[in-house]
């Protein structure tokens, strides 16, 4: 299934070098992936993962690692921030 992937700020760089400059990717993730399984695809460290959204919802942590991705659906990712 389809969904679009994002990450933000630093997040990026784990992006594939012809999609950081938009910062979003369609991505093919099976049927009944979650959360954590495409953090992990990417490699991205646990404690960068600070802000996950889906469709715009807030994903808190304890949800991750059970949270089914849904055809169609953006999942976005930001490290956290300082300011």
């Amino acid at each position: 299934m389809l969904i679009t992937f994002k990450l933000y700020a630093s997040l990026t760089e784990f992006l594939p070098v012809d999609r950081r400059n938009g910062n979003a990717m369609p991505l093919e993730v099976p049927a009944g992936a979650t959360v954590a399984a495409v953090v992990a695809r990417f490699s991205l460290p646990m404690k960068m993962v600070h802000l996950v959204l889906i469709d715009g919802v807030y994903v808190p942590p304890e949800e991750r690692a059970t949270r089914p991705l849904v055809e169609g659906e953006t999942l976005a990712i930001w490290p956290p921030i300082a300011g």
